[in-house]
């Protein structure tokens, strides 16, 4: 076989991307024909919102309850599906591209992975992320004209930092290593749990229990780890499920020690480095010659959560270049085939639920100091799939991705309760954050058809021989590379 210098590929690469969209768009289907195809979806449409949107359960003058109508919602929502359906039909449309284009995809390559566009914008994102994640306070503060007007937006982006540390945590056990947990909310209960009886029982700082928490979580990861090692797909998931559930149980039941139901109160504050934030001589305010404001502490979280999210993203990137991160790759791609090269798949498997884990409890010792409080409500099967999502939003294994999925799913729901004009529209009693869920099942469809492998694909090779060199998506079980 002839060797194929690498840059006579591009030519090929080029040809084939246009293929590819040329055979996104077909031949227009007829007037009658994408009518009649419109129709047929707006009444699809019709009928799931006769039971979700129509009907509303109002307070009336005199306490009952009264079922109110809201045809003109309905009505709103099957024009645009309509409408929608119908430009797709006129114009030729279609969601996925045809086998071909599929099957011509699978044979090319580029040679040139930093003139592609994934690439390019993972080299833009990282530091335009890293720098106004630094500056965000700062900005908000100038633009909101003082501390006190600022809360919300620094409580908001604290909130959405410790979700893009929880979806880099899962990263690591979905991401690299290809295996499906849906029950990592409970090291993130484990570390809220363990900061808070430590703290209250015996009085340790956020400084100590931080890295106890940790390692408790990790020890939990190790233990979920043991009874998982056969399993895959399907059956791991329900075991990790279930593994979510149980602790959650354990601490409604376990009253002597949790608290139960009741959960746990009076959680001790951060302090910055042992001086805390209050008003007395030894406070924070009085030691730096500042004018107290509980906003110091607020600001202090946000910029504690940013520095641990930082330290995930870093140690995540290094133990991808050694060698246990190349093993939790290769355990993606082909378990088989790892155990045929000599990895110990046991260990790969225990390494990557132990810093999964630990860095999720990281994140729950943070959302336990930052709360003050806690209970198992926090800690439901919900907050597991919303990492989840926000993971496979964002593209398994993408560091990038993960965080602007965690961005958009976190901060985009609460953008809705500023969308107030819409009252005017669909009424007074409208509220656009009902639909919150809604909308996120609306953006995990979209995302499964127009971008199955998440928001950014394209990842760039932990080891690469002489030079790097960007893999079609068939060949690689995620991304790019």
């Amino acid at each position: 076989m002839s060797a194929t210098h690498p840059t006579s590929l591009a030519p090929t690469a080029d040809a084939a991307l246009a293929t590819d969209r040329a055979a996104i768009r077909t031949k227009p289907a007829g007037i009658a024909t994408a009518v009649r195809d419109a129709l047929l979806a707006a009444l699809i449409m019709f009928g799931l919102s006769i039971p979700i949107l129509l009907l509303r359960t109002e307070q009336g003058e005199t306490g009952s309850l009264v079922l109110r109508q809201r045809w003109p919602l309905v009505a709103v929502c099957c024009a645009i599906v309509f409408a929608v359906r119908l430009a797709l039909r006129l114009y030729g449309i279609r969601a996925l591209p045809s086998r071909k284009a599929v099957r011509r995809e699978v044979v090319t390559t580029s040679a040139d992975p930093a003139a592609q566009s994934g690439f390019r914008f993972a080299t833009i994102a990282t530091p335009l992320f890293l720098g106004v994640a630094v500056a965000f306070p700062v900005l908000i503060i100038l633009g909101k004209g003082g501390l006190s007007e600022s809360r919300y937006w620094i409580d908001l982006g604290v909130l959405m930092l410790t979700y893009v540390m929880l979806g880099w945590g899962l990263n690591i056990v979905v991401g690299l290593a290809g295996l499906l947990d849906l029950g990592y909310v409970a090291f993130y209960a484990v570390g809220a749990y363990s900061y808070a009886l430590l703290a209250t029982t015996f009085g340790l700082s956020f400084w100590i229990c931080l890295p106890m928490a940790g390692l408790l979580a990790a020890f939990w990861g190790i233990l979920l780890g043991f009874p998982v090692l056969r399993l895959r797909g399907d059956y791991l998931a329900i075991v990790t499920l279930a593994f979510g559930e149980i602790i959650r149980l354990v601490l409604i039941n376990w009253v002597d020690l949790t608290g139960g139901g009741a959960g746990i109160s009076s959680i001790p504050r951060v302090t910055f480095f042992g001086i805390p934030f209050s008003q007395d001589e030894d406070g924070f305010a009085a030691r730096f010659g500042l004018e107290f404001d509980g906003m110091h502490r607020i600001i202090f979280l946000y910029y504690l959560i940013l520095v641990l999210a930082l330290v995930t993203n870093l140690v995540t990137m290094r133990l991808r270049r050694l060698p246990i991160g190349r093993a939790w790759e290769a355990l993606r791609e082909d378990e088989i085939a790892c155990k045929s090269l000599g990895i110990n798949t046991t260990n790969t498997k225990l390494t990557a639920f132990a810093t999964g884990a630990m860095f999720g409890g990281f994140a729950g010792s943070f959302f336990a100091v930052r709360q003050g409080f806690i209970s198992p409500e926090s800690f439901n099967f919900l907050e597991s799939a919303t990492i989840l999502a926000i993971v496979v939003l964002g593209g398994m294994g993408s560091q990038i991705g993960v965080a602007l999925a965690a961005i958009a799913m976190v901060g985009g729901p609460e953008m809705l309760r500023n969308l107030g004009f819409l009252k005017s529209i669909f009424g007074e009693g409208f509220d656009p954050n009902e639909y919150r869920l809604l909308l996120f099942g609306l953006a995990m469809v979209a995302m499964m058809v127009w971008r199955p492998r998440g928001l950014i694909s394209v990842r760039e090779p932990s080891v690469a021989l002489r030079e790097r060199k960007s893999i079609a998506g068939s060949f690689v079980g995620e991304g790019h590379g």
